[in-house]
């Protein structure tokens, strides 16, 4: 038996799925969590074969859940397939992307091939993600921009980076170039819209 577990916050969805999985006779689902924070704990519990992820979820977001858990087999489930969040999964040594409009034949394709070492990258996801490249912007452009998505000012952007306001500015400005965009709210929300943020 394969051992999974989920992590979404959508408790429908993540109920469903869990349901789905759980009428493949090699899949059997052994904890469900809500939030992000609860995915090391779970983890520790339950010692799953693979790990199914969202990405946006409370207490810490899927993509740091990845990051925080090398060597572990995961998949990202998610509907939000944005290029950045697929190369940053990757990055973090994430095996299998599979978007939620995926049949439940799918997700278990994926998980079995996840689970056995294999790959599983959805192929609409992949050339996506192909098409937009890498993300033009420097670590510290997207840390002020991210910053800045989150409404903080020049001034508080500074102090938690450590910079100056005039380097901030700097940073704002050269993100704001790379990306085409007339201003920082179009700015980030390009960024986000490639998950590149």
């Amino acid at each position: 038996m394969i051992r999974v577990l989920l992590a979404d916050d959508e408790h429908l969805i993540r109920e469903a799925v869990a349901t789905l999985l759980g009428l493949e006779p090699d899949i059997e689902v052994v904890a469900q969590v809500a939030r992000g924070d609860l995915v090391e704990p779970a983890v520790r519990d339950h010692a799953p074969d693979v790990i199914v992820l969202d990405i946006e979820m409370p207490g810490m977001d899927g993509l740091s859940v990845a990051e925080n858990l090398p060597g572990h087999a995961m998949l990202m489930l998610t509907s939000f397939g944005r290029p950045g969040y697929l190369r940053r999964a990757l990055a973090a040594g994430v095996r299998g992307f599979v978007p939620k409009d995926a049949s439940s034949a799918e997700l278990a394709e994926a998980i079995r091939r996840v689970h056995s070492g294999g790959r599983y990258l959805d192929p609409e996801m992949a050339a996506s993600a192909m098409m937009a490249g890498e993300s033009p912007l420097t670590d510290r452009e997207r840390d002020a921009l991210a910053l800045a998505a989150r409404g903080a000012s020049v001034g508080e952007i500074a102090a938690s980076l450590h910079l100056t306001e005039g380097t901030v500015r700097n940073y704002l400005s050269s993100a704001i170039t790379k990306l085409g965009a007339g201003n920082r709210i179009t700015a980030i929300r390009v960024a986000q819209e490639k998950g590149w943020l």
